[in-house]
């Protein structure tokens, strides 16, 4: 994939592109027979998402036959008998038209399938309204099982079994309501689909996308851009319609105008991001809530005369400055429980910090300490770190900040500690959508604790929703003391809660020898040092 935003890309950029994607798998999809050769890859995707999980939501682009392929699995399910998990199907859209181009999608399908259909017809709906029912749509099957398509009406779904599906949930009015009469069908064995382009950051149908990144519910997230439908072929069926010859230079051509026909809008339209997005995603008070004035802040500066001091020198500043602060911070952690940490990478403009955590009894994460560092080099850097990670009780690893510079202290502390527990981050919009959510929920639900002060809470308060992705902007906050902050605490926090919700490896060894008792044992002069240090025969190693 080509490494800019969408709207960004030239035409030039997605003729290269696109002639290095062509490949004998493409050119055997297009070839193949059945339905496998009829839908597209992204189309596939949806239809295999709504037979592994209860709940699917989709968000996608305009115009990618994401309802089309649907129809497909509506008619699959809903022609096959009760014994091998048929049932019927209710299509809701916002609007009688929708209603009425479904049960013909699904006609075309059926007649496809040679699926034996008892009857077509439009019909009156009866919802349990004395006085007037719902102008419907409905395919019956020989199964017994019907597809029934009509607009959206939350009480419309009372009393029924099957599989629900909402298209274009984000333009009904009332979507809340008639998510809670979908959910109910699950009980029996039901499945809901809930699919739809963004209708704004505010919509009810981004809340459940972003209550479904944060954990708050069990759904299962599948999205679909305009440029991933190009990559599964979208085009090249345009083409098959219109009689026109696809070629990497024709679908550029296309591909720019569509997006140049939408203007402002193709963001939202053709890209999946909410418009409407903005503001600071982590409010002040939300914060402050969960700061305990109680753990402390150290901070760590040097002048610029400090990195070229003889190696011992520095050495022997910092290991006494860390066995001043950090030491009793550090013997006074629950021996007990899981240490990890995060830590967002600086060297002379930015900070660098380090956020150690601890998973407690109850599972709510803690922030013992913070370490911010500013103007100090590189290998005193990677002896702070050192010092920490050694003196963690039952210490899981981290997750570091890798990019940029921050790529050489990540990588000296995945060679020391193992790539299983210290994870070297390419912080991206991807990575921000998928983690900072989690970290919002344990903000929101009192899941999180971490240490007080105005310059941190500066640092959450900088993240900012831009075009639907939280993340930090490319600006500068000031602290107390005048020195620029660009959300370090922030990114060094949100690094060490993804790594308590991964897959945590803690290993357990015997030190090979007592010698170096009472000395700086864990800051090896160089990385050849520290990985003798960490390499000692285990005795035992957990995953938890």
């Amino acid at each position: 994939m080509i490494d800019a935003a969408p709207r960004q890309i030239t035409e030039a950029e997605w003729i290269e592109a696109r002639r290095a994607g062509l490949d004998v798998g493409m050119q055997l999809a297009q070839s193949a027979s059945g339905i496998d050769g009829v839908l597209l890859g992204h189309q596939k995707r949806l239809l295999t998402a709504t037979h592994i999980y209860r709940v699917v939501l989709c968000v996608k682009s305009r115009r990618i036959g994401a309802t089309w392929g649907i129809g497909s699995d509506a008619v699959l399910t809903s022609s096959k008998a009760r014994t091998a998990r048929g049932m019927d199907t209710f299509y809701i859209g916002y609007n009688l038209d929708m209603a009425r181009e479904f049960i013909d999608v699904c006609g075309m399908w059926a007649r496809a399938f040679n699926a034996a259909v008892s009857a077509t017809e439009e019909f009156m709906f009866d919802d349990g309204n004395p006085d007037k029912g719902i102008q419907a749509f409905r395919i019956q099957f020989a199964s017994g099982f019907e597809i029934i398509a009509l607009a959206s009406r939350p009480r419309s779904l009372r009393g029924r079994q099957g599989f629900v599906i909402i298209d274009e949930a984000a333009f009904h009015d009332d979507l809340a309501g008639v998510m809670k009469a979908a959910l109910a069908l699950l009980i029996w064995g039901g499945r809901v689909l809930v699919i739809s382009t963004h209708f704004g950051a505010d919509n009810y149908f981004n809340k459940l996308i972003e209550d479904a990144h944060g954990k708050r519910n069990s759904y299962h997230v599948l999205s679909c851009d305009f440029d991933e439908a190009l990559h599964d072929g979208l085009y090249q069926r345009v083409c098959l319609r219109t009689g026109e010859t696809w070629s990497p230079e024709a679908e550029a051509a296309w591909r720019a105008g569509v997006i140049n026909d939408y203007g402002d809008d193709a963001d939202e339209e053709l890209f999946c991001i909410p418009s409407k997005g903005g503001g600071a995603y982590f409010p002040r008070p939300l914060v402050e809530a969960r700061m305990n004035g109680d753990l402390p802040v150290f901070r760590l500066e040097r002048p610029d005369s400090f990195t070229f001091l003889p190696k011992e020198a520095r050495k022997s500043d910092i290991l006494a400055w860390c066995e001043q602060h950090l030491e009793p911070a550090l013997k006074a952690l629950d021996p007990d429980r899981q240490h990890g940490f995060g830590q967002d990478f600086g060297r002379k403009s930015d900070l660098s910090v380090i956020a150690p955590i601890e998973i407690g009894k109850t599972l709510r994460r803690t922030v013992p300490f913070l370490v911010e560092m500013l103007n100090i080099p590189f290998e005193q850097q990677r002896q702070v770190l050192f010092y920490i990670c050694d003196r963690l009780p039952r210490f899981t690893g981290g997750k570091m900040d890798a990019t940029g510079n921050g790529a050489y202290l990540a990588e000296v502390a995945a060679q020391k500690y193992g790539v299983l527990r210290v994870e070297q981050v390419k912080m991206s919009a991807d990575w921000y959508l998928e983690n900072f959510p989690p970290l919002k929920t344990a903000f929101e639900d009192s899941w999180i604790t971490l240490p007080a002060g105005a310059d941190q809470l500066d640092d959450f308060a900088i993240v900012t929703k831009l075009r639907g992705v939280p993340r930090i902007p490319d600006v500068r906050t000031t602290d107390k003391d005048g020195k620029k902050r660009h959300g370090d605490v922030a990114v060094a926090v949100v690094l060490a809660y993804a790594h308590t919700r991964g897959t945590l490896v803690e290993f357990d060894y015997r030190a090979a020898s007592t010698d170096r008792a009472g000395t700086d044992a864990g800051l090896a002069d160089d990385v050849d040092d520290g990985l003798r240090d960490w390499w000692k025969p285990p005795l035992g190693a957990g995953i938890r």
